[in-house]
């Protein structure tokens, strides 16, 4: 996940009918089953493998597929014209995309805006689609909206189209809001939003969303459909998908925990398993090539380095700013810090910039030594390199089952830097995945009527968030299951208590 130029699929064009060229890469399985990924609103494939989230998401369906994801036109890297595609136009596109990788049938993947063009696809051209999996999407992507409604939402544009690709853009906080803590994946985000569209062609696509529907056509899709959904998308209601799946016959549902409309922000890996398990008919197995001697980095709980199961001495740093250093280069997951930044980090208020590069080169000479490499420095920035160092952090929110995730989260993500901003990220990401996989294996064992681990799993989603008002009932309900009412009332109680603090009222224990 380093994100180095020569890494990313080269980018190929297609030519429509007219002449316009379409922006697309080829990468994954070869002989795997093809899977061509329909643009949403606006995106940038190229610039896509530089956020380490996105290519992990990325990877990880080359990993099981031959995958051609494309930009639309007048987005990204595609041909730029001066007004923007309808949706009819856009199905020549992805045909012309098919024609040009050589492809005859495909399954088809479509997130949000794309979710309807993949379904008006397969009704024009059946005999090109395999299937459809839908995903944040529906036959449409905004509500039906009149009068003010309307007024409103053309409003709401105007603003988007304003702020689009500057510090102000609230794309990060109302499509990704768990990553809203990010301050790398946030400043990166400004520069995709001007990279995937300009703000002129950013409004003509929002307007032409109003108007996207294909819900007249949908029941005459003649494929398999999958639509995922997550329950809390802030950006397009779940009632959507619901209408979706209940619209196409034998379409399965797959209601999916997470308020992020952006697929690679939150758990992704469940959604990308439900592919899986839809194109090929299991989830395969993916162990860690890299050598049991790979340094580890802990940081959920505590701060450690470990080779071999051991943990490194403290003594092996040198020095506490070098832990620090190691510290910040995590929590970047990849990403290059700027040098000024961590200089500022280490040695704050000082102003020599020469005295204080030489002593950033001394500090990163240290963590090179206890990882044994695993850093990447040029002449403006620094990073981790993934492809030489393991971390926690990585592996809770890395393409891991849920028991995995459970096992490795030790508790909040470097506890003893809770005060340095760059740690919330990290910290909101990795409890929220941990959150998710404990509540799922919970559910698993109380199904199985193994009622011990699925209190213990609750207790701990519970103490991971005393404020989680569902994680409280699932621990009350487990317990009762389990027939231990004295600690359910136990458990009602820390509720109501933690809920207080908030001025929430909670419903007395015989009401639940």
């Amino acid at each position: 996940m380093t994100g180095d130029a020569e890494a990313i699929p080269p980018i190929q064009f297609a030519t429509t009918n007219d002449g316009a060229r379409l922006a697309d890469q080829d990468f994954g399985q070869q002989d795997g089953p093809i899977l061509l990924s329909v643009p949403p609103l606006a995106q940038n494939i190229e610039m896509a493998w530089e956020f380490p989230l996105l290519r992990q998401m990325l990877e990880r369906f080359g990993s099981f597929c031959r995958c051609i994801p494309f930009d639309k036109r007048s987005t990204g890297c595609s041909a730029r014209r001066s007004k923007m595609p309808g949706i009819d136009e856009r199905v020549e596109d992805l045909r012309a995309v098919m024609n040009a990788a050589g492809v005859e049938r495909a399954h088809l993947f479509g997130q949000s805006e794309g979710g309807p063009m993949a379904l008006l696809f397969a009704v024009t051209y059946p005999e090109r689609v395999q299937s459809i999996t839908i995903f944040g999407s529906g036959a449409r992507t905004t509500p039906y909206l009149t009068g003010e409604e309307l007024v409103d939402r053309k409003r709401v544009f105007d603003m988007l189209t304003n702020l689009w690709g500057t510090p102000q853009s609230p794309i990060v906080d109302a499509f990704s809001p768990t990553l809203a803590h990010d301050e790398d994946y946030r400043h990166w985000h400004y520069r995709y939003e001007r990279n995937s569209a300009d703000a002129e062609g950013l409004r003509e696509l929002l307007e032409l969303s109003l108007d996207t529907d294909v819900s007249d056509i949908i029941g005459d899709v003649d494929v398999p459909v999958l639509v995922l959904h997550r329950t809390g998308d802030p950006i397009v209601p779940v009632e959507l998908g619901h209408q979706a799946a209940a619209a196409v016959p034998g379409a399965k549902l797959v209601e999916l925990e997470g308020i992020d409309h952006f697929g690679f922000a939150g758990d992704f890996h469940a959604w990308i398993d439900e592919i899986e398990q839809f194109i090929t008919g299991a989830i395969q197995e993916r162990p860690d090539p890299r050598p049991p001697s790979t340094p580890h980095i802990v940081t959920l709980g505590r701060f450690a380095v470990t080779v071999g199961g051991e943990d490194v001495p403290n003594s092996a740093w040198g020095s506490r700013r070098a832990r620090q250093l190691c510290k910040r280069l995590v929590a970047a997951r990849g990403w290059p810090v700027p040098r000024e930044e961590l200089i500022e980090l280490l040695w704050p208020g000082e102003t020599d910039q020469r005295k204080l590069g030489a002593r950033l080169s001394v500090q990163l000479s240290a963590v090179r030594r206890v990882l044994s490499g695993g850093v990447i420095a040029d002449r403006e920035s620094v990073r981790l390199d993934l492809a030489e160092v393991t971390t926690d952090l990585e592996v809770v929110l890395g393409d891991s089952d849920n028991q995995t995730v459970v096992d490795t989260y030790g508790g909040d993500f470097l506890p003893e830097d809770r005060a340095e901003s760059w740690t919330g990220g990290g910290r909101d990401e990795a409890r929220s995945r941990f959150v998710i996989a404990a509540r799922r294996l919970s559910e698993t064992a109380t199904e199985a009527g193994d009622h011990e681990q699925a209190v213990s799993l609750a207790r701990r989603v519970v103490q991971t968030d005393p404020y989680d008002d569902g994680a409280h009932r699932a621990l009350i309900s487990r317990l009762q299951t389990a027939g231990e009412l004295g600690q359910a009332k136990t458990a009602h109680t820390a509720w109501a208590s933690a809920m207080a603090e908030l001025d929430i009222e909670v419903p007395d224990l015989d009401q639940l």
